[in-house]
């Protein structure tokens, strides 16, 4: 990849300028980090350990994990790096790296989230058929496919940043690098290519979250023909993917559908999507859902009677 201007680095101005504050940006940070990481590569260790979690539903959700442990790393190691650095320089590569990693796994996130959708859809409405519908090769193949959309998406947004000129500043009010930064800073009349952004990335999150909510709707409104017991375990999964979808939606809209306008917000919001998310859906999942809490005791003793063995 090859600068299609003068410019061969950018200097990205992070969170906060002030500098008590960086340390604080660094703490803060590098614990939302290990967290996100302990998290996530327990739910997957505990998936791909536990017999008991063979459904549909946990092996998008060890997906899930993966898509948010690369999600996280995208940004937040050079966050917390950068908190600590007095110039925080990124090459034009690394900057087309990191846009085309945030959007791959941003949106394998996305196709994911979807697709746990249509899983719990299919349980929940069609139980009778759920076994023959969602069976192993399908889901397969549905990882298979996300995987492919995500890859188009992120070169997508590559081909789009390889058309912008720099010639002035090369100072990026952000925290990482990502297509919006990026438009502000371009020696031309950005107008068309954002609302090619806006129809790539916007229209992403935008479709992908009115059709997940469509679906929990549906879920939500057929659990009146179940028993008692059966809407009280189908509406604590519901509540917890709900939850996930409308804290990374929000932002992720916020962000994506609207003209080239800054707002002091804008930051904190990225920060919440970018490092937030994949930070609270392991708590989500795990807190509110018995079989992964009762899988990863298992996991815990299994491990510690090994280790007296020895």
């Amino acid at each position: 990849m090859q600068p299609n201007n003068s410019i061969s680095e950018f200097i990205l101005l992070g969170l906060t300028l002030d500098l008590k504050k960086q340390n604080m940006v660094f703490v803060i940070f590098f614990i939302f980090y290990v967290g996100t990481l302990g998290g996530n590569l327990l739910i997957i260790v505990t998936i791909r350990s536990s017999q008991t979690l063979g459904s549909p539903m946990y092996f998008f959700l060890f997906y899930l994990s993966i898509a948010d442990t690369c999600f996280s790393t995208t940004t937040a190691p050079r966050l917390i790096v950068d908190a600590l650095s007095e110039k925080k320089i990124i090459s034009y590569n690394e900057c087309l790296t990191q846009i085309f990693a945030l959007h791959l796994f941003g949106s394998m996130e996305i196709f994911v989230l979807v697709l746990m959708a249509i899983d719990r859809y299919v349980a929940i409405c069609k139980p009778l058929h759920y076994p023959t519908i969602m069976r192993r090769q399908v889901c397969i193949i549905l990882i298979g496919l996300a995987w492919i959309g995500s890859f188009i998406h992120s070169m997508a947004q590559i081909i789009l940043a390889l058309r912008l000129p720099f010639c002035g500043s090369n100072l990026i009010d952000h925290y990482c690098c990502d297509m919006q930064p990026l438009l502000k800073l371009a020696c031309m009349d950005i107008y068309v290519m954002n609302l090619l952004v806006v129809f790539n990335s916007g229209a992403l999150c935008t479709t992908g979250f009115v059709m997940l909510m469509i679906s929990y709707i549906v879920i939500l409104h057929s659990l009146r023909n179940h028993s008692a017991e059966g809407r009280k375990k189908a509406l604590s999964t519901c509540t917890s993917h709900i939850i996930v979808v409308v804290l990374f939606f929000g932002p992720c809209i916020f962000i994506y559908t609207r003209p080239p306008t800054t707002f002091p917000m804008d930051k904190m919001v990225a920060v919440f999507y970018t490092i937030g998310t994949p930070f609270l859906n392991p708590l989500i999942y795990t807190l509110r859902n018995a079989e992964v809490k009762n899988a990863m005791r298992r996991l815990c003793h299994v491990r510690m009677n090994s280790e007296s063995k020895r």
